[in-house]
């Protein structure tokens, strides 16, 4: 037996395309056949399960775990095919049919979709195969047989799914129907995952009646477009003809060949374009099959590694400022470490004729180089050495970029400008989504290692895969010293397209600090916009999907046309001036039109950036000069009390924001609405020099559906993070039985430990532990450069299952006051006290509902030790706040006084009713609880292990049922007087557990009431 499209035999092509001169077929099949088989076979499979199912055994297969019928209606897929006999074994008989034409199906779709030198034939065929294997796993292994296999098959089915899909979605045939089909099918299939998780959830954890059946909805959904994205190869397979014919042969009886009408015209008009054909006019056999457009195919793998690219270059400089910010933090003021911060500027190298010649001849390599020093770093435990080694990363990230723009420059292709401009910002969205899956920390960043949740190891892998397969496109294949001199020495003919360097220079360096500011992470602006409860604007989770939406939308839009981008920017700076002035979700209506115009106008900051290939290490040198300078001002705005001109810039975002808008909006207005051709006029009147003419005018967007699917499959993963990540559970307190509250405060020093590794593990397992049932957080606003856009609140609120009041936000300048609580928060008003000299003191001041009591906590950083008048006249607009309110309150602060001393009379007063959790500890200076109208049952003092520099402490109250008419009695008691449920956790006695326990007064205090 022979195929006619084996590698080895060879016809003419004549005879190949008109069988019927060697004989007549003796069986000749439409290999549509084998699709509806498929489809016949798979979809009666299921139906006839369901079907029986229904009829012989409707109350068992719709009864779960928690509900039976009239609750649950209609039966999951498992329960269906896999519980009951017979409806189990017909299933199985008629899905085992379904594997021959299954099989078939995978053979004939490589076949049908196989193109030379393309990969993804070869991965739709494999994933196809195991896939088919993992049906098998889950289908004839039940849920009743083995849960945790069932489960294993399943998941790697769906798994599988993806690059099955994508294969297929890929090598069809381009602006076809059937491509437009499948993308449909493959989109509702992975859409219908997220409603199915949001309902799953209802069931196992909500136990909500009816929630199961919907499930079940899904399921069967899932289960129809599965089938259905494989039955679209009857429509595939409609040309392509399987014939059985007798052998001309004297070795074989018979010989089996494919026929693929659709293509034997071409083929016999054109066959002069095969390669493998002689001008005999003979071609092998394995190129009937004709050629297909690879451009396209072969961009899907260089726009992942371009965005890979991306994604660490921002995860790299972001971790910058967040390592840079650990030694001021200790140092309490300018370390002298901040120096590392011109790493940035480090495209200044690129003057040097060698260095530059190397760089632009080697892409790849300083890729290499940066992301095995800036993500590779984690392996070092010395902060100082690990600060140095991210700061030589980020020198080469920087030179990689400037380098490869001006390989991109050098390029004829403003597509290919754009595509990079749009994998560059692909790889933002890439960090930000990654950080939006990881509670606003990125899993590679060096703050994070194996202990605290980082994902180091996969990321330095990846990174290096990526960086070792860079490829960049330039028309200028070789970098000799010549040639650099030759383009160091050539003049550049202004046309109207082109922006003075200045301005140029200017505009990107703007949007690079904008993009660090605002967009690397999805909560920023979300925050800018929050002012407590009740909720009155957007949140972190879900909302935060929200703005990745608007990310994708604007850099799709902006590479598909950017004619619009002079509108666009009027929209975005009416956007800033928005978000700056309102709150809620008028400021985040701000926020989006913001956004929205930063993702759109990155094709053209680039292409003005393209316009100084020649002269690119000044350029680039001037605009991220300009980035670091608005760094630095960002930071003074809030550290003014601690750097040199500080007052300058005291509380004056709007000048940065200001500052930043302007000049990207000045680039935008200065640019045209085309990219047109620049003519480049050489010192060397050589006529032949190829290199003279370097710009062309082109609008070609062959890319675009590629970038089109990589948006939404962020958006995808994005909301499907959103499902994951909502709190669906409510907070309780851990003793309700007793109306017990036990309250903390603690100073966290912004989530970094003593030795710069996130602390974020430990403070969830310590908060915990603890059993704090509401606790102030001081010095939590990290949602700035310095911090690394953090929001700690996050990771916290939702593994304790807490409700999170992030405090003033960080537009208002503070070190931050954040609130977590087991119980519901019904108001909440941000405050920031006077401080005319020094920092800003933030405050908020809560209403809870605790048992039925409507409670207030007030949570407080009062300002530095040195500014004396700050402190004092803070303290009398606390005294206000907390003598506003006669219910039950708890304050959580940090005064900066000794006890029963200054400022100590005026928070512990008659004026403000509150009393001090215990007078007679006299090792405070910084940490205070003071409470009124409430039962204090105990104090305590836990170390803090290496987490941060200040302990936690902890009071123990009891909410009255009615108005408190008890006193506030001093006598200290045995902990053997007080009830089990009241006392205080024994996992903190002695040596306590992972360096916490309790101390000063090596164990807790507790008091008669």
């Amino acid at each position: 037996m022979s195929l006619a499209n084996s590698h080895e035999e060879t016809h003419k092509v004549d005879d190949a395309l008109d069988p019927v001169t060697d004989s007549t077929p003796l069986l000749k099949i439409n290999a549509q056949a084998i699709a509806i088989a498929h489809t016949v076979c798979s979809s009666s499979a299921f139906l006839v399960a369901l079907i029986i199912g229904y009829s012989l055994h409707f109350h068992k297969i719709v009864t779960n775990e928690y509900y039976g019928y009239p609750d649950e209606w209609f039966p999951s897929v498992s329960a269906t095919i896999g519980d009951r006999y017979p409806e189990r074994s017909i299933f199985q008989i008629l899905i085992a049919l379904t594997s021959g034409p299954r099989f078939l199906l995978l053979f004939f779709n490589y076949i049908r979709l196989y193109q030379p030198n393309s990969k993804w034939p070869k991965i739709g065929f494999f994933s196809g195969l195991i896939r088919t294997v993992t049906c098998g796993g889950w289908v004839y292994i039940t849920s009743g047989d083995d849960h945790d296999w069932h489960d294993i098959f399943m998941i790697a089915y769906i798994i599988l799914t993806i690059p099955w899909d994508l294969s297929n979605i890929i090598l069809s045939k381009e602006n076809s129907n059937l491509k437009k089909y499948r993308k449909i099918t493959c989109y509702s299939f992975f859409g219908t995952l997220f409603p199915l998780i949001y309902l799953f959830i209802q069931h196992k954890v909500h136990h909500v009646p009816g929630s199961y059946s919907y499930y079940a909805y899904c399921e069967w959904g899932l289960i129809i477009l599965d089938i259905a994205f494989d039955a679209w190869s009857i429509i595939d397979f409609k040309d392509l003809y399987v014939e059985i014919r007798p052998s001309i042969s004297n070795d074989d009886f018979f010989s089996i060949h494919l026929l693929d009408k659709s293509d034997s015209n071409s083929i016999i008009d054109e066959k002069e374009n095969y390669e493998g054909a002689d001008n005999d006019n003979e071609i092998s056999a394995e190129n009937l099959i004709p050629k297909r457009n690879l451009e396209f195919n072969s961009s899907y793998i260089q726009i992942a590694i371009n965005i890979i690219n991306s994604y660490m270059f921002w995860s790299i400089f972001t971790s910058l400022f967040l390592c840079i910010w650990y030694f001021p933090l200790w140092f309490m003021g300018i370390s002298g470490y901040e120096l590392v911060i011109v790493s940035s500027l480090s495209p200044i190298f690129l003057l040097n004729g060698k260095f530059k010649s190397y760089a632009l001849n080697n892409p790849s390599q300083l890729r290499l180089v940066s992301c095995l020093l800036g993500i590779g770093c984690f392996i070092i435990p010395d902060p100082t050495y690990r600060l140095f080694f991210i700061s030589a990363g980020n020198a080469f990230a920087f030179i990689s970029l400037s380098t490869e723009i001006a390989l991109i420059g050098s390029t004829d292709s403003v597509a290919d400008i754009r595509s990079y401009s749009t994998t560059f910002m692909l790889g933002l969205t890439l960090s930000s989504l990654s950080k939006y899956a990881y509670w606003t920390n990125n899993p590679v960043w060096p703050i994070l290692n194996d202990q605290t949740g980082g994902l180091n190891k996969i990321g330095l892998f990846v990174g290096l895969l990526s960086a070792y397969y860079t490829h960049i496109p330039s028309n200028l294949l070789k970098f000799s010293k010549k040639n650099l001199e030759k383009l160091n020495d050539s003049k550049v003919e202004k046309t109207k397209n082109a922006n003075s360097t200045f301005v140029s220079a200017l505009g990107l360096g703007s949007f690079f600090f904008t993009l660090l500011a605002m967009l690397t992470d999805s909560s920023t602006m979300i925050l800018w916009t929050w002012d407590g409860y009740p909720v009155r604007g957007p949140t972190p989770v879900p909302h935060g999907a929200i703005t990745l939406t608007i990310m994708g939308v604007g850099i799709y839009s902006g590479y598909y046309n950017s004619k619009f981008s002079k509108f666009i920017t009027i929209l975005g700076v009416i956007g800033s001036i928005i978000l700056y002035s309102f709150h809620g979700w008028l400021g985040y209506f701000g926020a989006i039109l913001y956004t929205f115009w930063l993702s759109y106008i990155s094709p053209i900051c680039f292409e003005q950036a393209a316009y100084q290939y020649n002269n690119i290490s000044k350029f680039m040198f001037a605009s991220f000069s300009i980035t670091t300078i608005l760094t630095l001002m960002h930071v003074w705005v809030v550290a003014y009390a601690f750097v040199p001109g500080g007052p300058l810039l005291r509380e004056r975002t709007d000048i940065v924001l200001g500052l930043s808008t302007f000049a990207i909006a000045l680039l935008i207005f200065k640019s045209p609405n085309d990219y047109k051709s620049e003519k480049i006029t050489s010192t060397n009147d050589n006529k032949d020099d190829k290199n003279d003419d370097v710009f062309y005018s082109s609008k070609s967007l062959k890319n675009l559906s590629a970038f089109g699917n990589f948006i939404i499959s962020f958006l995808l993963l994005s909301y499907l993070i959103s499902f994951n990540r909502f709190q669906y559970t409510v907070p309780k307190p851990y003793h309700p039985n007793s109306r017990l509250v036990t309250a903390g405060i603690w100073t966290i020093h912004f989530g970094l430990d003593n030795d710069m590794w996130a602390s974020e593990y430990r403070m969830r397992d310590l908060i915990r532990d603890a059993e704090l049932d509401i606790v102030g957080l001081l010095e939590s606003d990290t949602e700035r450069i310095i911090m690394g856009n953090r929001d700690l609140t996050e990771r916290l609120a939702e593994e304790l299952n807490m409700y999170a009041d992030y405090g003033p936000g960080p537009n208002k300048h503070t070190w931050g006051a954040a609130l977590l609580s087991k119980f519901p928060i019904l108001n909440s008003t941000h405050h920031l006290l006077p401080s005319p000299v020094g920092e800003l003191a933030p405050a908020i001041h809560a209403t809870l509902d605790m048992y039925g009591v409507m409670v207030d906590v007030v949570v407080f950083h009062s300002g530095q030790e040195e500014d004396e008048e700050d402190r004092r006249l803070q303290s009398l607009e606390l005294q206000k706040i907390m003598g506003s309110s006669d219910r039950p309150m708890i304050l959580l602060s940090y005064l900066v006084t000794t006890p029963l001393e200054g400022n100590y009379n005026t928070y512990v007063s008659e004026k403000s009713g509150m009393h001090d959790i215990d007078s007679s500890d006299d090792d405070r200076w910084c940490e205070y609880i003071l409470y009124k109208n409430l039962k204090r049952t105990g104090y305590a003092r836990i170390s803090r292990g290496s987490i941060t520099d200040t302990e936690l402490q902890v009071g123990k109250f009891v909410v009255p049922v009615d108005t408190y008419t008890g006193g506030y009695s001093t006598v200290k008691v045995p902990e053997v007087w007080i009830n089990k449920d009241k006392r205080f956790p024994s996992i903190f006695n002695g040596d306590g557990v992972r360096d916490h326990r309790y101390h000063v007064f090596d164990e807790p205090r507790y008091y008669i009431y």
